[in-house]
């Protein structure tokens, strides 16, 4: 009888998928590698099809390929992706344009100043528990409508990633709560579901997906669908997430007080809170489960910054040993970097400043840096960013008693070292980090009732703790009121600078 559990979630940068027994047992992983438009200042998008659903059945693939398992074998499928996003599909649900990412693509900044200006900033706030920001899908549908008519009238369906993938797994057009929320000004917290209170102008109600929780199923998998992963024609699949919603599930971060710091292209925040919690500079969101709650907040551009780095300045190391041997070197370089301070905002930022025209920084510069020396600035400018996020949360809406770390960014210690020691606080970091397609595997078992919620914890792996040295304390302290006066005092250059880039690749 088939009981395992695949779980997928398509990245920024990367695919995973894991096979899992009901006790958390891994018994196949995968990973597929991709890429990210930026076709434009502030645009960030990626094509439906030949990356999230390509890879997601390349994915079933390699994990399926009958060689000892085989689609009988899975009990059901869960999948999260990036998100949120914005994809519109015609009447046949194929994709009329890539998708616009999540807010690292701040294309919408006219919209968001039109929302506001139309219904008000604070009745937004009351109603939608967040302002309008970058991370909004309201704004991105109506640029999409004043700067795209042709494929607005084509537009049948609007969808998420993680929706996508639903869809082309089940046919049904569905979409989880937390992801739900971000489609704000249009989603009610408090009721649930879609409503028409600030839709006038934007979009019908109807092209919208029907909401859920990541743990409900969809449907079943289709006759064409299994023809295109393997998958048994009626396997159940699960509503899906987000990625970070789903790497928090993977490492047991469900508790009110646990906060988890997922260091990928983006560092991402979740806390969960017991009961909605809003801020003014975060996200107030539903949680994974029927009755939690979550504050979420989140960078822009981290890991993206590294993947930057090495490809633009590290040219001549190997790309299989590249970021070993810059973290390596940056090991080696005392805190603080020799006098350098980097801002991390090289494609606007999110959470907690707001500022999609933000852009990045490296100040202190003189001939005595060196490579290693701007690296290490690069990642403790991150980490200040981090701190700036943390203190913006334990300020407004609750310490975090926990702080599980995950992503990419926690293979080695330099940079939880980092960052552990400019926040003065310590990171449980777990042995393995499966990420998001093993909290997907662990919401199927859940929709189907082969595992309950009090399994979590025996399939959440051990952990090691990263504390923070006092030796540092004293110049990570200094260096986070340099990181927030720099901003202040550069903000009017960096939006001339951001406008005149945007003009430059237009003209």
């Amino acid at each position: 009888m088939a009981e395992l559990l695949l779980g997928i979630d398509v990245g920024t940068y990367s695919s995973k998928g894991v096979l899992v027994t009901p006790s958390g047992e891994v018994l196949r992983k995968a990973v597929v590698q991709h890429g990210v438009s930026f076709p434009h200042p502030g645009w960030a998008e990626q094509d439906a099809d030949s990356v999230w659903w390509s890879d997601t059945a390349l994915l079933c693939h390699h994990l399926l390929d009958g060689a000892p398992y085989a689609g009988s074998d899975v009990a059901a499928v869960g999948v999260s992706a990036i998100g949120p996003c914005l994809l519109p599909l015609d009447s046949r649900g194929r994709p009329l344009r890539p998708g616009i990412l999540y807010g690292v693509d701040t294309r919408a900044s006219i919209e968001i100043r039109i929302l506001t200006e139309r219904w008000g900033a604070e009745s937004i706030f009351d109603f939608s528990r967040m302002h309008l920001t970058s991370q909004a899908i309201g704004p991105k549908i109506l640029w999409l409508r004043r700067n795209e008519p042709t494929v607005w009238e084509q537009t049948a369906f609007l969808t998420t990633a993680s929706s996508y993938l639903v869809q082309r797994l089940t046919g049904e057009h569905v979409i989880d709560h937390h992801t739900a929320a971000h489609y704000m000004p249009l989603y009610d917290p408090v009721a649930l579901g879609w409503s028409e209170r600030f839709s006038e102008g934007i979009t019908d109600l109807d092209l919208l997906p029907r909401p859920g929780w990541s743990c409900d199923l969809a449907g079943g998998v289709t006759a064409k669908a299994a023809s295109e992963t393997g998958l048994v024609p009626g396997t159940p699949v699960t509503i899906g997430t987000v990625d970070a919603l789903s790497e928090a599930v993977s490492v047991n971060v469900v508790q009110p007080g646990d906060l988890m710091i997922m260091y990928g292209s983006s560092t991402f925040f979740i806390l969960v809170t017991d009961r909605p919690r809003p801020h003014p500079l975060t996200w107030t969101l539903p949680g994974a489960f029927e009755g939690q709650h979550t504050t979420a907040a989140g960078m822009a551009t981290s890991g993206s910054i590294t993947r930057w780095f090495r490809d633009e300045l590290a040219r001549d190391l190997p790309d299989e040993t590249a970021y070993l041997e810059l973290f390596r070197e940056a090991s080696e370089v005392g805190a603080g970097s020799s006098g350098l301070l980097v801002l991390p905002y090289f494609n606007g930022e999110r959470t907690p400043i707001n500022d999609p025209s933000a852009r990045g920084a490296i100040i202190g510069l003189s001939l005595h840096h060196t490579r290693a020396h701007v690296f290490r600035a690069v990642l403790e400018g991150v980490a200040y960013g981090i701190r700036h996020n943390i203190e913006t949360l334990s300020d407004g809406v609750g310490v975090a008693e926990r702080i599980v770390a995950v992503g990419g960014g926690t293979t080695g210690d330099t940079w939880l070292q980092i960052v552990s020691d400019a926040i003065g606080r310590e990171q449980e970091v777990p042995r393995t980090t499966l990420g998001a397609s093993y909290g997907d595997a662990f919401l199927a078992g859940l929709a189907v009732g082969i595992v309950e919620r009090g399994d979590l914890k025996d399939w959440a792996d051990g952990s090691h703790v990263v504390r923070p040295t006092e030796t540092a304390r004293a110049t990570y302290d200094a260096g986070y009121r340099q990181y927030r006066e720099l901003y202040t005092a550069t903000a009017g250059i960096m939006h001339e600078l951001s406008r005149a880039g945007t003009t430059a690749s237009k003209g």
